[in-house]
């Protein structure tokens, strides 16, 4: 049931992306961070679809993502670098016309930026891609722990520059920029996915919170001693890292329970620990 659950996300987010290559990367000529924005510019040298050109480059890229990231994200990735020209081959020959939906090339790049950053995203947050270009952010971030949005920047930046073999300054400068604005947008949706919160609490009810977080949360914490400046009466602070839904929470336990706690909250981006034993 939860490959099947998997797959069906996949192929939803691999629709988001192919979407947003053919209906606003395709009329825009812009080559923004993807392995299909780089086959929309070698298709004016070379005398193939650009479904077939993205299927190609995918191919080469998976060989590499197989032997440097790993065999779970290579063989998500293989189905999905199979259907997004899948995807692409089928809106070819349903719109074989198709001109842009905004009739102005900034917006359509625009538009493409947002969508495929949610495709992106979903494909990423399951240890997949799409193929091309995001093998290559992938192993940059495995390697040299980099943000993905930077890694699709960096890497995208080749990209956009291509254009400027087949197409005019204006194409570029929005290709550049283009990319440039992927890279945030794309490290904005992955980055509120993995939010965590570090809570820091001094309550009259300790115990009770403790007990919420061990035994409702499932999670682990920290105490340490505290003192108030003003008094210098010791107390006792707890501290909780917690993602979105158990912030949440937490948060109405804790208003439930002590409306008068004192609590402290920070957002942490990356946690890195060493898992509990169960035995």
């Amino acid at each position: 049931m939860k490959t099947i659950k998997e797959f069906l996300q996949m192929t939803i987010a691999t629709l988001i992306i192919s979407s947003a290559v053919f209906f606003f990367l395709y009329p825009s000529h812009a080559s923004v961070s993807s392995i299909s924005g780089f086959a929309i510019v070698l298709s004016n040298f070379i005398p193939f679809s650009i479904a077939t050109i993205t299927m190609g480059l995918n191919v080469l890229l998976l060989i590499v993502g197989f032997i440097l990231i790993g065999n779970e994200f290579g063989a998500k990735t293989i189905y999905t670098s199979l259907l997004l020209p899948f995807f692409l081959k089928i809106y070819e020959i349903i719109f074989p016309d198709f001109q842009s939906l905004t009739q102005d090339p900034i917006l359509d790049v625009a538009a493409y930026i947002f969508v495929v950053s949610l495709g992106q995203c979903i494909l990423f947050n399951m240890n997949a891609s799409s193929g091309g270009l995001d093998i290559v952010a992938k192993i940059m971030n495995k390697y040299f722990r980099m943000d993905i949005g930077k890694a699709m920047t960096y890497s995208g930046m080749f990209i956009a520059l291509s254009s400027c073999l087949a197409y005019d300054s204006k194409t570029v400068v929005i290709s550049v920029l283009g990319t440039y604005l992927n890279g945030l947008v794309l490290d904005q949706f992955i980055f509120e996915q993995d939010l965590k919160r570090k809570i820091c609490i001094v309550s009259d009810y300790m115990e009770d919170i403790r007990q919420f977080v061990l035994h409702d949360l499932h999670s682990g914490a920290t105490i340490y001693e505290a003192y108030g400046a003003y008094t210098m009466e010791k107390r006792n602070e707890i501290i909780v890292i917690v993602n979105k839904s158990e912030y949440q929470k937490l948060m109405n336990f804790i208003q439930k329970m002590d409306p008068q706690a004192f609590v402290t909250i920070y957002k942490v981006s990356e946690v890195n620990y060493r898992a509990k034993s169960i035995t």
